[in-house]
């Protein structure tokens, strides 16, 4: 397997936070409106009483794929056909899609090279910050 760059590494770690957020929300959702919708079918309906509750869940399965919390993983499963046909399978292909459409406005001059320069500039920083940090502790003994 292919080792990731630093950038990509970022991105992963940035796109992983997102979805992490996005599955929280959902979470938080999904919550109170599973208890209502299993009380109300439990109360309501006396033929199916789970049905519209099964139906929550279902939905929670499909946004679990769609979200696809840990995509940044290596891709070993097979989409079902529904999710196939769909333009967009799962979260990571609207972050694919929407980074496509960034570098492609920045390669064609609509990005400007200096907020580039900035985020790359940013990172160095950032990556030297972190290797010093962890020569200090080595030359210590220990950890700070």
């Amino acid at each position: 397997m292919k080792v990731p760059t630093r950038r990509q590494a970022i991105r992963d770690i940035l796109v992983f936070q997102l979805k992490l957020f996005v599955d929280g929300f959902r979470d938080l959702l999904l919550s109170p409106i599973s208890l209502i919708v299993g009380l109300l079918g439990v109360l309501a309906d006396r033929q199916r009483p789970a049905r519209a509750f099964h139906d929550v869940l279902e939905w929670g399965k499909r946004s679990e794929r769609w979200i696809n919390l840990f995509g940044a993983l290596p891709r070993r499963r097979q989409l079902s056909a529904s999710m196939a046909a769909s333009r967009f399978k799962d979260m990571d292909d609207i972050v694919n899609d929407l980074e496509r459409r960034i570098i492609e406005e920045h390669e064609q001059g609509h990005l400007s090279n200096k907020a580039k320069d900035t985020v790359d500039r940013s990172l160095s920083a950032l990556h030297d910050a972190f290797r010093r940090s962890g020569r200090n502790r080595r030359d210590d003994g220990g950890i700070q």
